[in-house]
């Protein structure tokens, strides 16, 4: 009866770890860029006390074994990379992906992470950098006096100077695409970082090579589906009761057997 105790108890745990999941999903309902994570499971190993397919003494083949599971774990936390729902901004330095690819960002290390964030901004020496001041890679620098900003689906910056009619290329920007894009490592503030299960960035001009193409004045919100995270936390929930009552339960028989005793 103790089996079940520990068995109940690894259910607990696994569902605890899909509430926390959940809420970290809730949590960025709004953050730009986000990506919904969901929990995997697995069973752990079993107690195999007849196998299947072993012989009787009388010469026969049994055609089941027995088995008890002893419960489960968490296995995996599969990101979910689809597209979110566009938010239109009208801000100039605000540019949404359609399509696969991600933002290069230049980290004070010199390292490069990936976001599909693109609230960008303009530093005090005009470059173009996320909220918390790392620089998009390649540098694109916007002239102080240029009165209008205007970026390409293909990526291309172009700018107004005042007192011109017509563009001055500012740069381009470029993207880029992995081949298992679930393997990046989240590292906080809306940056992924690559990984040995992500594979090599591959990067090119936004339209090219399979990248999707960007969006001026819209920023790409979370793919968070607030409905289905309350439908799983309710799942979750009440998983975790019923595993909650099988340790009671066996907690109420172990004081059955002990009675017995006096």
């Amino acid at each position: 009866m103790m089996r079940s105790v520990y068995t109940a108890a690894s259910g607990m745990s696994t569902q605890q770890h899909h509430i926390d999941t959940i809420a970290n999903n809730l949590a960025n309902s709004n953050t730009t860029g986000f990506k919904k994570s969901r929990m995997e499971f697995q069973d752990l190993m079993y107690d195999t006390a007849r196998p299947a397919g072993a012989t009787l003494a009388t010469g026969g083949t049994v055609p089941l074994g027995t088995q008890t599971g002893l419960g489960a774990k968490t296995a995996a936390t599969q990101r979910i990379m689809s597209q979110g729902v566009f938010q239109q901004t009208g801000g100039q330095l605000d540019v949404a992906i359609e399509g696969d690819g991600y933002f290069q960002i230049q980290l004070p290390d010199g390292s490069l992470a990936y976001t599909r964030d693109g609230a960008f901004k303009r530093d005090a020496q005009g470059q173009l950098v996320t909220t918390d001041g790392y620089i998009l890679s390649p540098q694109i620098t916007i002239p102080q006096d240029a009165t209008n900003i205007v970026v390409g689906t293909d990526g291309k910056v172009s700018v107004f100077l005042q007192g011109q009619t017509t563009p001055t290329d500012a740069g381009q920007i470029t993207l880029a695409r992995f081949p298992n894009q679930v393997g990046l490592t989240s590292k906080g503030r809306n940056l992924y970082a690559e990984s040995p299960a992500s594979g090599t960035p591959v990067t090119g001009n936004p339209t090219t090579t399979g990248l999707g193409s960007l969006s001026q004045g819209f920023l790409e919100m979370s793919n968070v589906q607030v409905v289905d995270e309350m439908v799983n936390m309710i799942t979750a929930q009440r998983a975790y009761e019923i595993n909650a009552r099988v340790i009671q339960g066996a907690d109420h028989m172990l004081g059955i057997v002990a009675q017995l005793k006096q």
